[in-house]
């Protein structure tokens, strides 16, 4: 009897976490300063490492199953496995730190990262599996976090080298975190004031949509960094015309030329998002609406509008997530953020302060684009990925 493989990314990604299972599981140090040295999970309690084989195997059989109910049960041991994983991280930390000195860190090793990765991948592979709608996808996803969460909230990852790192820096990292929601909502707001009227007016003069679209192109192709150095010195010039710009917070760096920039690099999938959504409105709706009686600005709001929402959405996803990112880049010009933590970070060689700012940049941008998600399935305007 021939056994096929019924989940080939599965039986990949198994493959992936025995390889993480033979890395470090944690990096303990005796202070901030010092690197450290490794340590294995075997090491830290004592147990036959050939128990970690276990999981890996069982879930290399069930790539072998067929059927829902297989999905299901990779489901929940992967995510057990994960929220395990946490909190043995916290566990191993807490009793390193409790055998060593005060001052100790420990840091989750590459093992641990790995193989935290590799079961949200299989986490997501099995939801993909499991259902097509996005609305059950999009809860099946955010349950996961529930108890992750919960452990966060309650102590159990204190010991971690990273918790401590915010604790110490709680003030800078509030702050970090106000000044990233400022480049990002003073970002899309005045995007949608610009793109959306330039792309309705790019939908209704389509031979314009040429000419403007090579513009924005072209700022899109500059680098954020250099487009970022180039404003400084105009907007320093224009501050130094008009001594009381500076009253209002503009100079040439800091916010002005971040904010500046990033509405720019939003302006190019903004204009292209309308242009799509509307033109994707078929003409025989229009037709039908007119036909009902209904005045051109009914139509617009009535008709095209809700039905062109969805493309919008996804448009203003995609520049959410860009700007929650690029944003990072503008700390090199003063304007604040998660990027001083990291950059700060790397200038004096500390990897926790770097991830002290790349995993609340990672996790915002997860979160937005969970968001917008959810609202474009409510919408009904997305059933598959």
């Amino acid at each position: 009897m021939r056994i096929s493989c019924q989940n080939r990314v599965l039986l990949l990604l198994v493959l992936i976490a025995l390889v993480a299972a033979a890395l470090p599981f944690v990096n303990y140090a005796p202070n901030r300063l010092v690197s450290g040295e490794s340590r294995q999970l075997w090491q830290i309690w004592a147990f036959p490492p050939a128990l970690l084989l276990l999981i890996p195997l069982g879930l290399a059989g069930l790539s072998l199953l067929p059927g829902r109910a297989a999905l299901a049960i990779t489901l929940l041991v992967s995510q057990l496995l994960f929220i395990a994983l946490l909190w043995s991280g916290g566990k191993a930390a807490s009793f390193l730190a409790q055998t060593g000195s005060p001052l100790a860190r420990t840091s989750p090793g590459s093992g641990l990262w790995l193989w935290l990765a590799v079961t949200l991948l299989i986490c997501s592979d099995a939801i993909r599996r499991l259902t097509p709608g996005s609305a059950w996808r999009w809860l099946l996803n955010a349950q996961i976090w529930i108890l992750p969460v919960a452990l966060l909230w309650s102590g159990e990852l204190d010991s971690l080298s990273l918790m401590k790192e915010y604790f110490n820096r709680q003030d800078v990292f509030d702050s970090a975190l106000t000044q990233h929601l400022i480049l990002l909502f003073g970002t899309l707001l005045p995007g949608l004031l610009l793109g959306v009227p330039v792309g309705l007016w790019c939908w209704r003069h389509p031979r314009r949509q040429t000419r403007v679209f090579t513009v924005l192109n072209i700022i899109q192709t500059i680098p954020s960094v250099a487009l970022f150095g180039l404003l400084i010195a105009p907007l320093a010039g224009l501050v130094k015309h008009f001594p009381w710009l500076s009253s209002w917070g503009i100079g040439g760096t800091g916010l002005t030329p971040a904010l500046i920039a990033l509405v720019l690099y939003a302006l190019l999938p903004l204009v292209r998002g309308v242009v799509a959504g509307m033109q994707q409105v078929a003409a025989e709706v229009m037709e039908s609406a007119a036909a009902m009686g209904m005045s051109p600005a009914q139509r617009f709001w009535k008709v095209q509008l809700p039905l062109a929402l969805p493309v919008l959405l996804r448009s203003l996803r995609v520049v959410t997530v860009q700007t929650v990112g690029m944003a990072v880049v503008a700390a090199l010009i003063g304007a604040g953020g998660f990027g001083s933590l990291v950059f700060q970070g790397l200038l004096s060689s500390a990897l926790d302060l770097v991830l002290l700012g790349v995993i609340p940049v990672i996790a915002l941008a997860v979160v937005v684009d969970a968001l917008f998600s959810l609202w474009i399935a409510l919408l009904g305007g997305e059933t598959h990925d």
